[in-house]
């Protein structure tokens, strides 16, 4: 079993949510991981060139992505 908090802050830490885990969890091992929330991802320059080089093309030549998917697997192994 596993539950995940999202929080806006880790200012948000409250010992509501440890009393929680610990009614959840009684006397059961646990592990806590805790990571950044990088959702915020932003192009860089590089992509940005790339997906308008992109917008450029002939739609006609398009593939779908099911396609390219598997070609990239073919060749990198993904």
């Amino acid at each position: 079993m596993y539950t995940t908090y999202h929080l806006a802050s880790a200012q948000e830490v409250s010992t509501d949510i440890l009393d929680a885990i610990k009614a959840t969890f009684k006397s059961k091992p646990i592990t806590i991981i805790v990571e950044e929330d990088d959702s915020d991802f932003e192009l860089t320059a590089d992509m940005r060139t790339v997906l308008d080089e992109r917008l450029q093309e002939d739609e006609s030549t398009y593939i779908s992505a099911e396609v390219s998917v598997n070609r990239l697997n073919k060749k990198y192994g993904l």
